[in-house]
């Protein structure tokens, strides 16, 4: 007869793998392979904690890798709040490598991706673990007070947006927790560089050491305050 122990973690198993089946069938550009490493250091973050985990996702697009993040939330008693402008970075725009059209509001003209992430979100049943938080990353970093467990920035890849991201939403990760990157690429030809550069410059400040990678997946953890106040 099966013990109370082991229902409960094939529940958690059969629920896992639900929740990254409605990942796959997400819009978004990450690969399983490395959402599923994404829902493992995120897992690690809200295990590892002593009470109820604060997860941050900067850049959300249709909500592929929220509900990843999303289901190590829901496993752990996290919190993620999801950040996205939801007007697409760049690299979306009309004319450009990454554009979808379906994505466009046909009244407005401009991209609007909320309405995908709120229908992913949904469908995955994971409206009590993710929040969503609509509005400029920047404006929203500079007001924030909860200390994070794990903070994954995925937003705009151009030098501005990248950066912006990356100075107001680091120093909040807490001694001990983890940063995660996307798309950085060691070799130019791969990808677009200013991911990479964070990277590089979070190991260059001694606040954060190499913690884990999947392909251009990139996980780091906080070893030093921040240095300064950005």
């Amino acid at each position: 007869m099966m013990s109370a122990d082991n229902e409960r973690r094939d529940e958690m198993e059969h629920r896992t793998e639900q929740l990254f089946a409605h990942a796959r069938a997400a819009k978004g550009f990450m690969p399983d392979d490395e959402g599923t490493a994404l829902f493992h250091a995120a897992r690690r973050a809200g295990s590892d904690h002593p009470t109820t985990g604060t997860f941050v996702e900067v850049g959300a697009w249709c909500g592929k890798s929220t509900v990843y993040l999303g289901a190590a939330a829901e496993a752990t008693g996290a919190l993620l709040f999801s950040i996205d402008h939801h007007h697409g970075s760049e690299e979306n725009q009309r004319g450009w490598e990454h554009h979808d059209d379906e994505v466009v509001d046909r009244t407005t003209g401009r991209i609007d991706t909320l309405p995908f992430w709120r229908r992913t979100i949904d469908a995955a049943g994971l409206g009590g673990s993710v929040v969503g938080v609509v509005g400029n990353s920047s404006a929203i970093a500079s007001h924030w007070q909860t200390p994070l467990d794990l903070c994954f920035i995925d937003g705009g890849h151009g030098e501005e947006p990248a950066w912006a991201d990356f100075r107001g939403w680091a120093p909040h990760v807490a001694v001990g927790r983890w940063l995660a990157i996307h798309d950085v690429f060691p070799n130019p030809a791969d990808g677009g560089r200013p991911p990479y550069e964070l990277w590089c410059a979070a190991l260059a400040s001694g606040e954060f050491v190499e913690d884990g990678e999947c392909g251009s997946l990139r996980v780091l953890r906080r070893v030093e305050p921040p240095t300064e106040v950005r």
